[in-house]
Order: structure tokens, then sequence, then C-alpha cells
């Protein structure tokens, strides 16, 4: 009988603690959505997105070009009396990972409406190794189209201002600077170790100011760069950039997990710190 009871309540302490993770977290996430292969698992980020204090949950979006297509993201409210400004986060290429929540929960801390597309909605993929495979696949009017309809989506939210801004990590860099290419309602990118356009026609849509975050120990992106600062400059455009020494690709991600480097640490506290100063414009 003492074991009896001794399991009955650890199972109502189990459920208590189940019922109260899942108060925070309003809809669970979406059965068909993304997420990253075990080689990206990042329970530590999981964690600390369970235990946040702010409001979480996923919504579906119809998309206005293809209404027969429903895209799941996730979305992080600030804690604050006024309306906030809100801003895209736009996946890796490993896809709606643990991180990517995490990324925009803490924009949400810092007091914007963070919303996080799964640009993978309605795929369903059992192999997590096919996930980088299959978002290269993506048609790129479809994630243009998707990014749109997730930006008019937040900016009508009662508790918004309005005003959209991107931030993009990875392929999400380089799409976050594309979605400046393609919706001229952007209050601005950041765009963070991602390519940037490489023709005078895309970057003379551009109407938003677009802010990089390079690691210096990344070439493959890095090269990209000053042909991006030609055409922005050529273009009247604004375009700032900073590259952080010693960084790897991926140093957001990279930085924030428990066995960082001090390089990539460093860069995403400093970027952490640029990326605020720069929220703090909206």
């Amino acid at each position: 009988m003492i074991f009896t009871m001794r399991n009955m309540t650890l199972a109502f302490a189990s459920l208590f603690i189940a019922s109260t993770l899942y108060a925070q977290h309003d809809h669970p996430m979406p059965a068909t959505t993304s997420a990253a292969p075990a080689s990206q698992a990042q329970d530590w980020a999981k964690q600390r997105v369970d235990k946040s204090p702010r409001h979480h949950e996923w919504v579906s979006i119809k998309t206005p070009k293809t209404p027969s297509r429903t895209i799941s993201a996730f979305v992080v409210y600030p804690e604050r009396a006024t309306k906030a400004p809100a801003v895209v986060v736009i996946h890796e290429i490993f896809g709606m990972s643990d991180w990517v929540q995490l990324m925009a929960d803490e924009i949400a801390e810092a007091g914007y409406i963070a919303i996080a597309p799964d640009l993978l909605s309605g795929q369903s993929i059992t192999d997590p190794t096919a996930i980088g495979k299959a978002i290269r696949d993506l048609p790129p009017d479809q994630i243009t189209s998707d990014l749109i309809a997730t930006a008019d989506y937040v900016s009508k939210l009662p508790a918004a201002s309005g005003r959209v801004a991107a931030a993009g990590f990875c392929w999400g860099g380089g799409q976050a600077f594309r979605f400046a290419t393609n919706w001229p309602y952007l209050a601005a990118a950041y765009v963070f170790y991602g390519p940037g356009p490489d023709n005078a026609d895309d970057v003379a849509r551009i109407k938003a100011p677009v802010y990089g975050f390079y690691a210096g120990n990344d070439a493959r992106i890095g090269a990209t760069v000053p042909k991006t600062e030609e055409l922005m400059k050529a273009a009247g455009k604004t375009y700032e950039v900073e590259s952080y020494a010693g960084a790897g690709h991926g140093f957001m991600r990279a930085g924030d997990a428990p066995d960082a480097s001090l390089e990539n640490k460093k860069a995403r506290d400093d970027s952490w710190k640029r990326l605020k100063t720069l929220l703090g414009k909206l």
C-alpha cells in the first residue's frame, strides 16, 4: 500500500508539472511541422522555452496567393502594456528547431511580438536528415507568399503596432534579405550570416534598411558581402555590416549553447546587444 500511494503521489506531481507547462503554450506544436535533425538536437533550448513566462502559441495562417495552403507559425508575445512592433523570425536550414523557438522567445523578452513561420508546413518528413534538402527545394514564390502572409497576420494582431521587421539566420538570413526585395512594407531586415541579392534589379526594390551580422571564420558567406555592399551603395540603400572575429557560421545558435566556444559566445552576445539597439528604432 505504501508503494502504491507513493506512485500515485508521483503521478499527480507529474500531471501538475505537465499541466503547468502546457498552460504556457496554449497550442502544441503541429504534427506536420518540421524539426531539426538529431545532429542538431537542442534540449537546452527546449528547456529554456518551456520555462519561459511569456505567452506562446501556434497559429495557422492562410496564404493569399494559394488559398488552399496553410502554414503553421510560432508566436510569442512580450510582457508590455503598449502595442509592440513585430519581428518575423526566419529559421535556419534545419527547419523549425527548438533554438528557433528560443530565439523568438528572446526577441519577445526584449519587448517585441515574435512570429516564426514553419516554411515546411504541410510536408510530412519522417527522415530528419532530409529537412535541409526539402528547404532548399522550396519554390521561391511560395517562400515569398508564406512570409507575406506571416507579416500581414502579425501586423494585424490587436497587440501589434503594425510595424514588421524580419530577422533570418543562415538560410533564413538570405531569405530575410530576399524578403526585403519583395515586400515594400518591411520596416527593417536583420540578416545573420546569409547571402544578399546579386543583381541590381533586386536591390532597387529594397525599401527597408538592412543590417548584416557575419562571422569572421565564414568565408563562404563573407566572400559575398563586398558585392552586396557595392550594389546596395550604388542603389543608395542602407546596408550596415558587422563581422565578428573568430566566430563561425551559425554563431547565434552555437553561441547560445552550453558548450559554446568563447569566440561564438562573444559574437552572439555582441550581436544580440546590437540587435536590441536596432530593434529599438522600430
